[in-house]
């Protein structure tokens, strides 16, 4: 579904992201891990064009994203993202912020735009607060509306880019439960996160990212146990008795 070829990204002589390969087909869950600073979310960022790459190319079903002439518009309605900062619109409440892509990108229909938002709102448990504001809501509840946006796009694959970090601790759980739940029911996302534990039981393969490179991808089972890289072994270290 996804292929990243040859990805390079630099900001002005810093280069943050070196030649970057990997791919995801449908339905697996890819979970990027690697210390701060290592260029996750800036991949991440660059899968979703949000940042132009400064060499390499995407290639979304075959086609070449990141050539002249692409779509952005359309190939991210295709493939959703969630921030680690929520990114909701707070003028609105939770039933409009659903809406609002499927109205404004989508051309949907009011009524069918709410029919859409309310299944996915429902679907992560948030259907009882629709006519909230976004600052009446926890962090946890707030994340949850913002992947209930991005389901109601109905994408083919989502991108999260540490959807847990910025809650506090008690409000982890219910995140990575919906999390859980879309990875069983067979959506395919790529995933930069902290949280080693949900890596290792919920990837399909997991890469491990340090200074900018694919340091070692393998799967979670044989990168947790038994991974081969020294800088690998360093990061899981403090992991190992989880």
């Amino acid at each position: 579904m996804l292929q990243v070829s040859h990805l390079s990204k630099s900001f002005g002589d810093h280069q943050v992201l070196k030649d970057i390969d990997f791919e995801t087909c449908h339905g697996n869950v890819i979970c990027i891990i690697g210390a701060s600073g290592s260029g996750k979310s800036t991949l991440l960022r660059c899968i979703n064009l949000l940042e132009t790459p400064t060499s390499g190319q995407i290639f979304f079903h075959g086609k070449d994203i990141t050539s002249k002439g692409s779509n952005v518009n359309v190939y991210r309605s295709k493939v959703g993202m969630v921030f680690q900062s929520f990114n909701l619109f707070n003028n609105m409440t939770v039933l409009q912020n659903c809406m609002a892509g499927t109205t404004k990108v989508l051309k949907k229909d009011k009524k069918t735009a709410e029919e859409i938002a309310m299944k996915y709102l429902k679907k992560v448990g948030m259907g009882e607060y629709i006519n909230a504001k976004p600052h009446q809501l926890s962090g946890g509840q707030q994340q949850r509306v913002a992947i209930a946006r991005a389901l109601a796009m109905e994408p083919e694959m989502l991108l999260f880019d540490e959807p847990t970090s910025a809650l506090d601790p008690q409000m982890v759980g219910e995140v990575l439960q919906v999390m859980r739940d879309l990875a069983q029911e067979g959506m395919t996302m790529v995933i930069v996160t902290h949280e080693m534990a949900f890596a290792r039981d919920v990837s399909s393969r997991v890469v491990f990212m340090a200074d900018g490179v694919v340091a070692e991808e393998n799967t979670p089972a044989k990168l947790f146990s038994n991974p081969q890289q020294e800088s690998t072994r360093e990061f899981l270290s403090r992991f190992r008795n989880q």
